[in-house]
This record gives C-alpha cells, sequence and structure tokens, in this order.
C-alpha cells in the first residue's frame, strides 16, 4: 500500500513540498541568484576559449572602472551606482540565509507552524540602501503577524542589529517597510545654501533648507499650506528660518513674496534682517495690528479673485505670496495676557482656514507644542519637528504614531553640534525622514540683505519703530 501523505482534519495536507520545489520557487522569486551560476559557467567557457587572462582583466577592468568613477565623479557614482552595489552586497550579506533566521529568531519574530512544526521565518523581498547609513528592508511578515507586532519589537530589532534606529511601517498588506539606520548620517555641518540668482530660478513648491538622511537635498513648500516648525531652544529653528529666506530671496527683492515677520522676543534673533520684511512687529500690540493687517489684505485680495472669477493665484508680483512669520509663537498665542491671546487665535484661525488659494501662508515656530499652547496646531499642514525634551512632543507635532515609526526627535542631543537635525514625515510612505538644516551665520544673514532687500519705494512698514509712526502721523 502506497504511503499517503499525512493529513490535518482540515484534509491539507501537512508536509510540505520536495526540496526541489523548494529550491524552484526560491529561484522564480530571486532571479538575480540564478545569474551567479550562469556567469561562472560563462567564465569557464570563456577561459577554455580565451585562457583565465581574458576572465581576469574583464574582472579588473569592470573594478577600476567603478573605482574611477567613484573617484572622478563622486556625485553621480553615489547617486546611480552606488545604491544598487550597496543594496546587492547587504542583500547577501546580512538579509538572508541563517544569519537572517537567527535574527529573526532572538528577536521573537519566527513563528512555529503549528502543524509540522517548521520554523516560519520573514522573508526579505527587497533592500534598498539610499545612503550608507540608511537601508529599507522590504519584509512578507509570516502569516498571524501585523505592523504594531513588529512595531512592539521595533527597539529590540536595532539593539540586535546594533544599528542606531529602527523604523517600521506598513508596505503593502502582508508587507513592512523595515528602515534601519546603521549610523547617525549627518557628521558634518551643512553651509547655507545658495542664493538664487532671479526670482525665475526659485521653486516656491520645494525650497531647499538642508539635507536629508539619503543625501538628497531637504526641499519644502513655501506655497499651499501653513508651516509649524517645533523644536528646543537651542535645537537649530533659526536655521529652518533663515534658510528658507535664503532660499526665496530673489523673490523678496522683486516682491513675488512679501515676509511679515512677528518676534515677540524683542527682534533680537530678526533684527539683522529686518530690511527684507514688508512688515515688522515686535511686541503683542503690533503684532495685532499686523495680524489684522495681514487678515485684511486677504479679504481684498479674495474680493479681486472673486470678481475675476480665479479660483487659486499664481505668485507673481500682481499677486505674491504673503508669507507671515512668527517667531516663537507661544508668545502670541498662549503667554500674552487673555483678550490678545483670544484676538491673535480668532486672526490666525481665520488666515489659516482661508489663505492657501489666495498664497497667504503661515510659518509659525516655537518650543513646546501642546494644544494649551498652540490652540490653532491642527491647521499647520506641514510639521517639522526639531529636537525636543519630551517623547510626547513628537507626535504632538509629527501625528500620533509617529515617534513609534522611528521619529526620535526627543533623543536627539541638545548640543550645538547636532543643532539643526530634525524629522519630516514622507507623505508617500509615512516614514520619518531625517534631516539636518543648513546653518547661516549672520555673514550669511548679512549676504542676503544686501542682495535681496526690496527697492527704497518698496511698501515696507516698520511697525515697531516709533520714528516712522510718527512721521507719518505728521505727514
Amino acid at each position: 500500500m502506497m504511503n499517503r501523505p499525512a493529513r490535518s482534519h482540515s484534509g491539507r495536507a501537512t508536509r510540505p513540498p520536495g526540496r526541489e520545489v523548494q529550491a524552484i520557487a526560491w529561484l522564480l522569486r530571486h532571479p538575480v541568484f540564478a545569474l551567479v551560476p550562469a556567469a561562472v559557467l560563462g567564465a569557464f567557457v570563456w577561459a577554455g576559449l580565451g585562457g583565465l587572462i581574458g576572465v581576469g582583466i574583464t574582472v579588473a577592468s569592470t573594478a577600476l572602472a567603478l573605482l574611477g568613477w567613484s573617484r572622478v565623479h563622486p556625485a553621480t557614482f553615489d547617486r546611480f551606482a552606488a545604491p544598487g552595489l550597496r543594496a546587492f552586497w547587504r542583500r547577501w550579506t546580512v538579509y538572508r540565509g541563517g544569519r537572517w533566521a537567527q535574527l529573526m529568531s532572538d528577536t521573537g519574530l519566527t513563528k512555529e507552524h503549528r502543524h509540522t512544526g517548521d520554523q516560519l521565518v520573514p522573508r526579505v523581498l527587497r533592500v534598498r540602501s539610499a545612503s550608507a547609513s540608511i537601508d529599507t528592508v522590504y519584509v512578507r511578515m509570516v502569516r498571524g503577524q501585523d505592523v504594531a507586532y513588529w512595531q512592539e519589537r521595533a527597539s529590540v530589532l536595532w539593539e540586535a542589529l546594533i544599528a542606531h534606529r529602527v523604523a517600521i511601517t506598513r508596505h503593502r498588506p502582508g508587507v513592512v517597510a523595515v528602515v534601519i539606520e546603521w549610523e547617525l548620517p549627518f557628521t558634518r555641518t551643512i553651509p547655507a545654501p545658495d542664493i538664487p540668482e532671479q526670482a525665475e530660478d526659485v521653486d516656491l513648491g520645494a525650497v531647499e533648507i538642508g539635507d536629508n538622511e539619503r543625501g538628497e537635498p531637504f526641499t519644502a513648500p513655501v506655497i499651499g499650506g501653513h508651516r509649524l516648525v517645533a523644536g528646543a531652544s537651542g535645537s537649530g529653528k533659526g536655521s529652518v528660518l533663515w534658510s528658507t529666506l535664503r532660499g526665496i530671496g530673489p523673490c523678496i527683492r522683486d516682491g513675488v513674496v512679501n515676509v511679515w515677520m512677528v518676534d515677540l522676543k524683542g527682534g533680537v534673533e530678526t533684527e539683522q534682517g529686518a530690511p527684507l520684511f514688508h512688515r515688522y512687529a515686535t511686541s503683542m500690540p503690533q503684532a495685532l495690528e499686523l495680524l489684522t493687517e495681514f487678515r485684511d489684505a486677504m479679504r481684498d485680495r479674495q474680493d479681486d479673485m472673486r470678481d475675476q472669477n480665479i479660483r487659486a493665484c499664481t505668485p507673481s508680483t500682481g499677486t505674491p505670496v504673503e508669507l507671515l512669520v512668527i517667531d516663537e509663537m507661544a508668545m502670541l498665542t498662549a503667554y500674552g495676557d487673555r483678550t490678545s491671546v483670544r484676538d491673535a487665535l480668532r486672526l490666525l484661525a481665520e488666515v489659516m482656514t482661508q489663505g492657501r488659494a489666495s498664497l497667504f501662508a503661515v510659518h509659525g515656530y516655537l518650543q513646546e507644542p501642546s494644544k494649551d499652547v498652540v490652540d490653532v496646531r491642527e491647521l499647520f499642514t506641514q510639521r517639522i519637528c526639531l529636537g525636543v525634551t519630551a517623547a510626547s512632543h513628537v507626535d504632538m507635532v509629527l501625528g500620533e504614531g509617529a515617534r513609534e515609526r522611528g521619529a526620535l526627535a526627543d533623543e536627539i542631543p541638545g548640543d550645538a553640534r547636532h543643532a539643526g537635525i530634525g524629522f519630516v514625515i514622507d507623505k508617500g510612505s509615512r516614514l520619518p525622514v531625517r534631516f539636518r538644516a543648513a546653518f547661516v551665520s549672520d555673514d550669511d544673514i548679512a549676504q542676503l540683505v544686501a542682495r535681496c532687500t526690496p527697492p527704497p519705494d518698496a511698501d515696507v512698514i516698520d511697525l515697531h519703530d516709533d520714528t516712522d509712526e510718527g512721521d507719518r502721523g505728521a505727514a
């Protein structure tokens, strides 16, 4: 009598397929691996025809060509060749075979098949290595696991890998994306971004602020929404502010962008750039006057848009971007007298809910991001979290679950060597992306003022200059 496969009560075979079938299935999932024996066979054939010298020359030439490319033009090598070579190497040396299976077992991410007793190991589908310090590994979970199950073990995983950080998010059904940061990606201070020559060279939808962890320029929009930047004292908020202004400098000079600045710290950190500002306020009464004028300007433009049947404005000297920058926003929204705070919040809420199409934007900078401090927090569409003092602040800024997915902004050291490092959320993957804002020195600000100050006949009012107020009253 023939032996039949053992069956469970459901009638399904519990014995796994034959090893040869598993091997064929594995090769179909990893077609690149089949090239290895093919390459070896081809080498032997070539050796038989042309000798081992030809094979050696080919290998050496390829290696020298890659080395020469990396030395002569490292920018293109790092962009086009290095990610693929790095991902291939790490795929076969770190994320495969017994080493990967042991890692999954040690971190509690394997399961035992309840019928056969076999150990089920999450399978690596693909590896991407955008930079030398960052890998993204796409892993198919075993049945019975979910993203939350993996996220609970993220800290155990990065300790087992001896990595700096691990972030985990759902990529597609049954597949998680595991971002492994092997080391801190920012080992040097990033110099201030260049000031574009002409307003036409500025992309207001992607203004360069610094670099991200993948070695690419970190950009952020000035139009299309409102920006909230949170960070403890000394975390680098000024780097984000001044890098943005340098990136849009020609637009300020040509009247395509008008900057309205509120600095309730008496103008200590913004006074040097005062010639750039369309309006400037350094006290609560002046700030309320500026906010009222900002709101009224928005209403006037909305009336014009309605008359001309325009749904959305295009940045130009006729319809400039009106950018309201509020440094240390808590002084305006929480720590002033109750009546002034209420008026300021009412004006901000009106602008932030209605200003997008008419090109009115608000950028707020603050240290403490709780709802009690910033009642209009949810109206900010773009969030940037620099180094903060509490773990709860991360989710307050970047959204619920951001810290679990790897945005460890509360663990960024508070010294000057780490100033400007922070996190944003990638809109596509919803993964936290680390960046570093460029350092803008006093000389860089002076250069910006010298090159991009609007002409003398521009409509610039300094609301904290009592002399100007008196002169205008006498006039």
